[in-house]
């Protein structure tokens, strides 16, 4: 290499050396939040985050003039009021972190409270100019929330169009996240709904039109885990999300979901691939639990799914009452301490292949399970499988329905008998094998029609006595076996 050339090489070397110094003394004096392009944070407005400075007003000052993108640092933001958005005035907001930093509520009142102005649906064509330019999709994500408070609730929102809330922590809270009023197009995913006084997921005197609950731990919240009252809801979809643990020993009763409407309507929705359970140790506790408004009007709750779940381990695993129109296949259900399914004063309910089977590991063998069905009408029971029941009388009972057709189900091992059947009409029974293991010591019912009219009884294949009420079926081409 000749002098020239090394002399070129040698000082393109020291332009880059100097370059990259000035760029690492630059980065160093002028702070990460600093330069035209940074975003800039809580911390801009006056936050510390040092988990004792009230930082109330220095966050509500960052929203109030207009930042959009809320930022927070890693640190623990100490608040004793709530944050008030209110989207009309402020714009578009992104209320975000990186999943370090931890807002305190120590105040009572929702930690974030959201308040919208959309009075439309879901149709885009009853959205305001308003509401698309300075209101649509709300987002709160990446940031845990405390409730230091009795009265703290985690986040609330109100008249939003699009809110998403996702890869957020609630705990210690009175609720976790409070929709109430009206919203439209909600999103809630990716979250952690732990350890609250009250409910996790509530939906309070709401109006509301689509909302999915997807991938969330939703547990130990001690007054239900997804709880609706008093609202008008449609299409509600909970998804992939482990529920467990939403009661309290020493509570009122209620549920890991709970919808009841005693007051409005709840129809159009899927519980789907869902770990649902805990604990059976709380009064009249359930894992899914619908309550209608009255046996007059079923139909305020129904037109659901409830598919490819495990239930397990409270009072009763799936409680219907006063609904129409809900269909529940392909769960695996075990361990209701009071029975597995009950359904009251409802109808059109279809219950297809499902597993009700206790695995012997799951000690001790205490849990009644079963399935009862009483005061019912126009259901279909097909391909369930259904083993080793401590419930009284029988497995499967129904009691004072009428047009039910069961068919091709597997009744094994349960305690006391198969299928009783108490005052039922109309109904089929056909191509079921209802069979026991143990010897018969005593007579044991396969299948007991009690009282009835019209029935039909055909084709299966029994262990057991078959006891016909006289003049209550037609009973033909059954098979008994020893």
């Amino acid at each position: 290499m000749n002098y020239l050339v090394r002399r070129n090489w040698f000082r393109e070397w020291i332009g880059r050396v100097d370059l990259l110094l000035y760029s690492a003394i630059a980065a160093l004096l002028m702070g990460p939040h600093c330069g035209a392009d940074a975003p800039r944070t809580v911390c801009d407005y006056g936050a510390v985050g040092d988990g004792k400075s009230d930082d109330t007003a220095a966050i509500q000052r960052a929203v109030d003039e207009g930042a959009g993108d809320i930022r927070f640092p890693r640190g623990t933001y100490l608040i004793t009021q709530p944050i008030v958005v209110e989207l009309d005035r402020v714009g578009p907001i992104a209320i975000t972190g990186d999943g370090s930093a931890t807002i305190r509520m120590a105040g009572s009142g929702p930690a974030i409270q959201l308040i919208g102005t959309h009075e439309g649906t879901a149709d885009p064509e009853t959205v305001k100019e308003n509401v698309w330019l300075r209101q649509r999709t709300p987002m709160v994500t990446g940031l845990e929330i405390v409730g230091a408070h009795p009265d703290a609730v985690g986040i609330e929102a109100m008249g939003t169009m699009q809110l998403t809330v996702s890869r957020v922590t609630i705990r210690r809270a009175s609720h976790g996240i409070h929709l109430t009023r009206r919203n439209r197009n909600v999103i809630l995913s990716d979250c952690h709904i732990y350890g609250n006084r009250g409910v996790g997921i509530y939906l309070d005197r709401l109006n509301l039109h689509q909302i999915n609950i997807t991938n969330c731990h939703i547990s130990y919240n001690k007054g239900g885990g997804i709880v609706i009252r008093e609202s008008e809801i449609r299409n509600l979809q909970i998804g992939v999300c482990d529920i467990e643990a939403n009661m309290d020993a020493d509570g009122a009763p209620t549920a890991n979901i709970l919808i009841d409407t005693a007051v409005g309507s709840v129809r159009e929705g899927a519980i789907v691939g869902c770990t649902i359970q805990h604990s059976h140790l709380a009064p009249h506790s359930a894992n899914i639990r619908f309550l209608g408004r009255s046996a007059e009007e079923p139909q305020k709750v129904g037109n659901f799914v409830i598919a490819d779940n495990v239930l397990s381990d409270v009072g009763t695993n799936v409680h219907l009452k006063h609904a129409r129109g809900v269909s529940i296949v392909s769960n695996t259900i075990w361990k209701g301490f009071e029975r597995d399914l009950f359904v009251e004063e409802s109808s059109n309910i279809v219950v297809g292949p499902n597993l009700f089977d206790r695995n012997p590991d799951y000690q001790p063998y205490d849990s009644h399970n079963g399935i009862l069905f009483r005061d019912c009408a126009d259901c279909t029971l097909t391909g369930l499988h259904l083993n080793g029941t401590l419930q009284p009388q029988a497995g499967l009972i129904l009691e004072r329905c009428r047009r039910f057709n069961i068919t091709n189900c597997t009744i094994l091992n349960c305690k006391d008998g198969g299928i009783i059947l108490d005052d039922v009409h109309l109904s089929r029974i056909a191509g079921c094998l209802i069979h026991h293991d143990k010897p018969m010591v005593e007579p044991y019912p396969a299948l007991r029609l009690t009282k009835g009219t019209n029935n039909m009884i055909t084709g299966n294949l029994l262990r057991g006595e078959c006891i016909i009420s006289p003049g209550a079926a037609s009973v033909e081409n059954n098979q008994r076996v020893e």
